[in-house]
This record gives structure tokens, C-alpha cells and sequence, in this order.
């Protein structure tokens, strides 16, 4: 039996299936519209769902693109529509929809989509889909840089996204890994990429993250796949906060540096984004709820404000850890207020060092308040602070070394 959400704005539709869903054994849950889908998906996390595309509030592609966009898209989704047209299958099925059926739907079909939409959102591999751009940026800057990133990248397969430190190029760089496509993070390679792992990313994304954090051997990881974008029909997607000539002193090789900068999208930073700082973070605490991070909470319309007046010296970063913050503190179904409030009102918390130096002093300098500040509230516990931090214990420990500070509680034992 599966926990089956159907969302029409016709009840006869919705009866009929909900009888017909009902008789085959599932648990039918029914909406009328889009916001009635909303609180129904939050509150019983359905297996599947059929998706009306026109309702009177929200359409349902927009729905979709939601779902998509805040890492909600956890479930298959199959599209209905009694006007279906081809540009609206595609569109659909480009966003994460898994089938679509036009009315009026034939029993036979829609039995036979359910079975095939169950048996493939019953795979281990199913997860929470990380926030992208897909469908943030309801308009303004967002709106426009998800459009010039899928522009460049139609058109290129590597991209090299620069952007300052804990910015959000790892947000830009999955609008292109659509639900379903493979994703390959080489920064989580600490050794020589196989070939093996290579082909699991076929046909996807393959990130390095931050190039100014990379090892060597992630450099020559990075060469490899270059090699190999064509015959894996992939997107190599870079991001850095630092300038040929910087990593160049670094150690890079010019060959690598060229054919990485070849293509590059400046990214603005969230103090340019003001305007649409609030809706970004509504996306990423859905995503942080759907990821089991932290119960399930609202973003207040209260705190909207702050989130649009604070400056985010710390970039997205900072915006995520003061959401999961906050939303751990909260004792009801609301983000915490106060405590989003005291993390981001200027003079509450020990200043923001390093304003008048460089950008790149500042970041370690704002880096290393960040991590001695949750050093000290974790007592050292790595575990924890991996947790907290957002950080794999691998970067971890790499990033500890590079700011000078000591690793975990002494004596504790590290491989």
C-alpha cells in the first residue's frame, strides 16, 4: 500500500481516482489546489503524486518547479492535464515529473504509470534533492542568472562560475542537474578518480567545488574528467573565489587554468540580492526539513525584513547556518525569531572581523571566528562540528589546518 496525494481542482476527477487508487489498496489523501497541496505533502510525505497542471491558484508546473527548486522533489510526480500539449510534457518532465497522462485518463494507463512511478521512488537512490535555481528566482537577478547559466552551459561543457568566498555556486551549479541526472562532487575525492566513478556521472554534472580548496590531486582529478566531458555526455561546473594569476601562484598549471576559464559567469553576492534573500531562504529551509536536518518550521513573514536588510558578510554560508540554527532552537512550527534575530543583528555577536582588509584575509579571518566559535560550543567534538558546519570530516579537518587551528579535543585520535 503506498500513500498516494492527488491534486485536482475538479471533484469528480478527484473522486474517481481517489476510488479508483483506493480499490488497488492505497492510502489517498486528496487536494483541491496547490496550497492544499502544500500543508498535505509537508504533512504526510506521500510516495506519489498526481498533479493537476491547471488550477485556479497555482498552476501546477509552478508547483512542480517549487517542489523542485526548495529539495522537496522526493516523491514521482505524475502530470495530468484534460488541455495537454507536448511543450507541456517536456517542460514537466525537464523539471523531475515522472509521466503524464491527459484526460481523460484510460484506467489501464493510469494504473500502469502509478505501478511504474511506485517501483522507481522505491529505490534506495531515492533522497532529497539539494536546492538549485531551478525554480528560485520567482524573478529579478535569480530568474535571470538560473536563464544565463543553462544558456552558457547549452553551449559549453564546462563552466566556471566566480564567486566570492561561501557563496552560492554550488546553488548555480545544480540548476543544471536536473532530478534524475547524476551528480559527481570531486572535491569529495580525496584520491585518484576512477573511471568507474566517471561513468556514474554520465550524462550529469561533475562540481569541483571551490578550486582555491582543492589538493593537487583533485587538480589532476579535474584534468582527467576534462578528457572525458564528450564521451560522458557531462557538464564540468568550477566555481573560485580567485583569479587565474592567484592560483597560478598556488601551484595551478596554465594548460588547466586555461581550459577552466575559458567560459566564466560572475555570480553576484546575497548583498546584491536583497530583494530575493527571503525567498531563497524559504527554498533552503524546505530543503533542510525534507533532508531530516531539522524538524519541520516555517519561515516567518516577521523575519523577512531582517533577511533583507542583514549585509551576509559570511554569503550563503552564513545564511544557511543561521537557518539551521534557528530552526533547531524553535519550540514550535515557526523558525525562531529571536534567535535569527540575535545571530544576525549587528553588535550581538562578536564583530565581523577583517572589513578593511582584502577579501581573501577577510574570509580566513571570518572563517576562523566561524570555527572557534563552534569548536568551542561542540567541545571540540569533530563529529559534531562536521555536522554543524555543514563540512564532510575530511574538508573539515583540511579547512582546520589551512586556518591554523587544532584538530578535535585533545587526545582525541584521528585517522
Amino acid at each position: 500500500m503506498a500513500r498516494i496525494l492527488v491534486v485536482d481542482d475538479e471533484m469528480g476527477i478527484r473522486e474517481l481516482l481517489s476510488e479508483i487508487l483506493s480499490d488497488e489498496g492505497h492510502d489517498v489523501t486528496l487536494a483541491e489546489n496547490a496550497a492544499a497541496a502544500r500543508t498535505a505533502r509537508a504533512a504526510q510525505k506521500p510516495d506519489l503524486v498526481l498533479l493537476d497542471i491547471w488550477m485556479p491558484d497555482t498552476d501546477g508546473i509552478s508547483l512542480l518547479k517549487e517542489w523542485a527548486s526548495g529539495g522537496q522533489l522526493t516523491m514521482p510526480v505524475i502530470m495530468m492535464s484534460g488541455h495537454g500539449t507536448i511543450d507541456s510534457a517536456v517542460e514537466a518532465t525537464r523539471i523531475g515529473a515522472m509521466d503524464f497522462l491527459e484526460k481523460p485518463i484510460a484506467l489501464a494507463k493510469l494504473l500502469a504509470a502509478v505501478k511504474r512511478a511506485l517501483a522507481r521512488g522505491s529505490s534506495p537512490e531515492q533522497r532529497p534533492a539539494a536546492p538549485s535555481l531551478a525554480a528560485v528566482g520567482r524573478s529579478g537577478q535569480l530568474r535571470d542568472l538560473r536563464r544565463k547559466v543553462e544558456q552558457m552551459a547549452a553551449r559549453s561543457r564546462v563552466l566556471l562560475l566566480r564567486c566570492g568566498p561561501s557563496s552560492f555556486g554550488e546553488l548555480a551549479a545544480r540548476t543544471l542537474a536536473a532530478p534524475g541526472r547524476r551528480w559527481l562532487e570531486l572535491a569529495s575525492l580525496s584520491g585518484p578518480i576512477t573511471q568507474e566513478q566517471l561513468d556514474a556521472a554520465r550524462g550529469g554534472v561533475i562540481h569541483t567545488g571551490d578550486l582555491g580548496h582543492l589538493s593537487r590531486m583533485q587538480q589532476k582529478n579535474i584534468a582527467f574528467a576534462l578528457d572525458r566531458l564528450d564521451r560522458l555526455d557531462a557538464r564540468l561546473i568550477a566555481s573560485s573565489a580567485l583569479g587565474p594569476a592567484e592560483l597560478q601562484a598556488a601551484g595551478w598549471e596554465d594548460a588547466l587554468l586555461a581550459r577552466l576559464f575559458e567560459i566564466v559567469l560572475p555570480l553576484p553576492t546575497l548583498a546584491e540580492l536583497r530583494d530575493e534573500v527571503a525567498d531563497l531562504a524559504e527554498d533552503v529551509l524546505k530543503h533542510l526539513v525534507d533532508a531530516g536536518e531539522v524538524p519541520p518550521r516555517r519561515l516567518p513573514e516577521s523575519v523577512r525584513p531582517l533577511l533583507r536588510q542583514h549585509a551576509w558578510p559570511g554569503g550563503y554560508a552564513e545564511l544557511v547556518a543561521a537557518l539551521r540554527s534557528a530552526a533547531l532552537a524553535s519550540l514550535d512550527d515557526e523558525l525562531d525569531a529571536a534567535s535569527l534575530r540575535t545571530l544576525l543583528r549587528p553588535g550581538s555577536a562578536p564583530a565581523l572581523p577583517g572589513l578593511d582588509q582584502p577579501l581573501r584575509e577577510a574570509r580566513e579571518a571570518f572563517e576562523r571566528m566561524y570555527f572557534e566559535h563552534h569548536m568551542e560550543r561542540e567541545g571540540g567534538n569533530m563529529t559534531r562540528l562536521a555536522e554543524r558546519s555543514g563540512l564532510e570530516r575530511t574538508h573539515l579537518y583540511r579547512k582546520l589546518k589551512q586556518l591554523g587551528l587544532p584538530v578535535g579535543r585533545r587526545g582525541e585520535h584521528h585517522d
